[in-house]
């Protein structure tokens, strides 16, 4: 059964990463992206293993799109599910609140007893909190194109090599 990307995307930039997310692990061969816009959340249910993506918005809100289906993803089955997560936010000028729209999602997943893989170092970032962080490491890929874009490209680089024997395998 294949893997799919889920994100969801105000102005682009989560979109830019899920699709280049979906480039290094193998585009289409082995992957199916979908925009949470424009698919039911149920659709997750078809699959096994899953990469959810969104971005933050303000006091740490989950990305529109995600923020009108979340109550139909929290009644999806992730108990026998692999899940990665990959989130984008702005370090600078919500420090308190650095990509929690992921630690959003993670809760719920992570409540229902998913396997959970890309944990991400918190080295190198400079914020303050995060919902999605749990101790020296967030719960998925950080990212941050307001403050440090040119660190997007190698962070996924790395993050790709380091989930795809679990979420791929």
């Amino acid at each position: 059964m294949k893997t799919a990307i889920f994100y969801g995307s105000s102005t682009g930039n989560t979109e830019s990463a899920a699709k280049m997310i979906f480039k290094k692990l193998g585009g289409e061969e082995v992957l199916d992206i979908f925009d949470i816009a424009s698919v039911k959340v149920e659709k997750m249910s078809e699959y096994e293993k899953l990469i959810l993506g969104t971005s933050t918005w303000g006091d740490g809100d989950l990305q529109d799109d995600w923020d009108s289906a979340f109550e139909k993803f929290k009644s999806i089955d992730f108990s026998k599910k692999t899940v990665a997560f990959f989130g984008l936010g702005d370090q600078e000028e919500y420090p308190d609140e650095f990509v929690g729209g992921i630690g959003t999602l993670y809760e719920v997943v992570n409540s229902q007893g998913a396997k959970v893989v890309g944990k991400w170092p918190v080295d190198g970032y400079y914020h303050d909190s995060s919902k999605a962080q749990d101790g020296d490491y967030f719960v998925g890929l950080a990212l941050d194109d307001d403050n440090q874009s040119d660190m997007t490209d190698g962070r996924i680089e790395s993050w790709c090599e380091q989930i795809r024997s679990e979420i791929l395998g």
